[in-house]
């Protein structure tokens, strides 16, 4: 089945099917940098779902790719929320991350409420994509969100892909505001066929 999405131009889009559909998620790869449960928590803190007052248990895993291939993005919705995901990367420190979306909201008798986030329509780093899976309706069960965002040609030890989803519809939440967080520890090792991507920080 396929479905129409809003995406940057250096990602590919592809739908495939596979477990449960049904706002939390989980990060199915690349491989997430804590462990999840089956709702997908943590993930309400910025910038990879964790806080001092929300722990996590570190995986380990580390994703090795070579600069200038693509990374496979995979999601599971286990909670539906209307929204869209944001795809970023940092090089030496998470600190690079960017800002969660600014959000367009409404007042309720609960306080104020999302309407709508700010989407780049030309993404730079630090954003490989934005306005990924853009939708207002749930997937079908057995379906997830995938796609293959095209990775810089660098070279980090450990770098930090961080997955957010921007909720609309949602009311604030204390750490995350109107955005859901999840992070892949990736080591990326530059094509010498390529020339190395100086706009990303800490290449020569």
């Amino acid at each position: 089945m396929k479905l129409s999405i809003r995406a940057a131009l250096c990602a590919s889009v592809v739908l495939l099917a596979a477990g449960p559909a049904s706002a939390h998620f989980i990060l199915l790869a690349p491989d997430a940098w804590i462990e999840t449960n089956i709702i997908g928590d943590p993930q309400k803190a910025a910038p990879c779902g964790t806080s001092d007052i929300t722990k996590g248990v570190p995986t380990g895993k580390v994703t090795e790719m070579k600069g200038g291939d693509m990374l496979h993005i995979k999601i599971k919705e286990s909670i539906y929320h209307p929204g869209y995901y944001r795809v970023a990367l940092s090089v030496l420190d998470r600190s690079e991350l960017p800002a969660d979306p600014v959000a367009q909201t409404r007042e309720s008798p609960r306080g104020p409420i999302s309407v709508s986030g700010a989407i780049d329509p030309a993404p730079k780093p630090p954003v490989l994509a934005d306005g990924l899976f853009e939708h207002r309706k749930p997937l079908a069960q057995g379906e997830f969100w995938e796609a293959d965002v095209k990775l810089p040609n660098i070279n980090c030890e450990k770098c930090t892909v961080q997955v957010l989803q921007f909720m609309e519809e949602h009311g604030l939440n204390k750490e995350g505001e109107f955005s859901y967080h999840h992070c892949a520890d990736v080591k990326i090792t530059a094509n010498p066929a390529l020339p190395i991507d100086k706009a990303w920080p800490g290449q020569k």
